[in-house]
């Protein structure tokens, strides 16, 4: 293997390893912003402790150490099945610890191999282009707003509305830099056209389209019009044909009705990094 192989193989393999520790301090903001929508972001744990910071680990410390529950719990402690055989307390978990080993929010694992692996793929489409110093900071915020529309399909303000932002932001830097392959007007071009064909789409149909969508929409066009306008309709359809094939599976499975909500931006993430891919393969 030449030199530029192994070269591509270690920043494959870097990009992997900054996404599964950018992954594994996920789970703590996932559960602070799964909240419906209306509601307050979560300040304590399910058993009233309160929850500091938005990155770290699905488990509460003080739930681990046996405190008591706190004021304002949201939920009764988790209950621990009475011993049957062996006498009370002889080796059975403790109410704290089984609510210690219970995450309150995606597993940690999963958040980190989807984060490892998306990074790991764009380092081999994008190659060295100081672009991809862009894609390895946005992409743990794309699988977070995933978990969290996932669970409660809400896409939180304060992830969409900065995603849009700190991506043309970052892009402008990367165009300052040589031997980049986009271009940062198509790129300012391309936010305004998703996020405008996508806020055309929730006024003409609200209840199929949420606002939220809108938002991410601006971000996810400016990355995709980096690379130009084949880029940006191909990641555009390819979230439409995702989102189709989603729900006409659930049809088919009689899991969900033709007027059934599905949360969406799970697809339009998908579709923009589909469409990112092929982009950057392609610059």
């Amino acid at each position: 293997m030449d030199a530029a192989g192994v070269s591509t193989q270690a920043l494959v393999l870097a990009a992997g390893l900054w996404g599964a520790a950018a992954g594994s301090l996920l789970p703590r903001a996932a559960y602070r912003f799964a909240v419906p929508a209306g509601e307050p972001w979560r300040e304590r744990c399910g058993r009233g402790h309160p929850v500091r910071g938005w990155l770290g680990p699905a488990r509460c410390g003080r739930c681990a150490a046996g405190a008591v529950p706190g004021p304002g719990a949201t939920r009764p402690p988790v209950e621990v099945p009475a011993p049957t055989a062996a006498a009370p307390g002889a080796g059975e978990p403790t109410e704290a610890q089984e609510t210690a080993r219970a995450p309150y929010s995606p597993s940690a694992a999963l958040l980190a191999v989807t984060t490892a692996l998306a990074c790991a793929a764009l380092a081999a489409a994008t190659g060295t282009r100081p672009e991809l110093g862009v894609w390895l900071l946005l992409a743990p915020v794309w699988v977070l707003l995933a978990a969290v529309d996932v669970r409660v399909r809400r896409l939180p303000d304060p992830l969409t509305l900065p995603l849009a932002a700190a991506g043309l932001g970052l892009l402008a830097l990367a165009a300052l830099l040589p031997e980049h392959a986009g271009d940062w007007s198509t790129a300012l071009y391309g936010a305004l056209a998703l996020g405008g064909g996508y806020l055309v789409l929730f006024l003409v149909n609200p209840s199929g389209m949420g606002f939220g969508d809108v938002k991410l929409a601006l971000g996810m066009g400016a990355v995709l019009g980096w690379y130009g306008w084949p880029a940006l309709l191909l990641g555009a359809f390819a979230g439409f044909l995702l989102g189709a094939l989603y729900g006409g599976a659930l049809v088919l499975a009689r899991r969900a009705g033709r007027g059934t909500a599905i949360p969406f931006g799970p697809f339009l993430i998908a579709g923009a990094f589909a469409g990112l891919l092929i982009g950057a393969y392609a610059a």
